[in-house]
């Protein structure tokens, strides 16, 4: 099964928790591409996290990063990109990401997503009174942006991350063959 070679980008979009870093990890292996993370790119093109830049830039500061950050690495070839949970809020964002690969929603209920940031003190949006309530917001608000410029959905609730890479290859094979037909 590794060692796949399918044509193109895969950008991997959905809320924070959704398993875009490590199921992008996952895939990039599979296919025989080349992984980057948004967020981390934008920690080592600035030298601080993503944390620090929210508290002294703003949520305004930090989008505008990650808007240069995609366009640059969205317009690379033969990647698997996992963007931040918010890239999508930006038209700029959507349309690259849409126009210049195959995008993969990452999709787990508030509650599961819930359970997989509850501990984690990296995700500056979750740094409030009632986090899961924010989660929710989030969901209401993006879950509309990232279905629409995904090409599939994919529900990350209760499989492992193998399980869920191959799914997405097969389904991805699956989808060349007929577009090759």
């Amino acid at each position: 099964m590794p060692g796949m070679n399918l044509p193109g980008n895969f950008f991997l979009v959905g809320l924070m928790g959704a398993g875009k870093t490590t199921i992008g990890r996952a895939l990039a292996r599979i296919t025989n591409k080349t992984f980057y993370d948004a967020d981390h790119e934008i920690e080592a093109r600035t030298g601080v996290r993503v944390s620090l830049i929210f508290e002294i830039e703003g949520e305004p500061g930090f989008r505008a990063r990650e808007t240069e950050v995609i366009d640059v690495l969205s317009a690379m070839n033969g990647i698997v990109l996992a963007t931040g949970g918010g890239a999508v809020l930006d038209p700029v964002n959507r349309t690259n990401l849409a126009s210049r690969g195959f995008v993969i929603y990452l999709r787990a209920s508030v509650d599961e997503l819930y359970q997989r940031t509850r501990h984690d003190k990296n995700r500056p949006l979750l740094q409030t009174e009632d986090p899961r309530a924010k989660l929710q917001a989030l969901f209401e608000q993006r879950d509309p942006y990232y279905r629409e410029i995904a090409d599939m959905v994919v529900d990350t609730s209760r499989q492992s991350v193998n399980q869920l890479a191959l799914k997405i290859v097969e389904e991805l094979q699956s989808i060349h063959a007929h577009s090759k037909a």
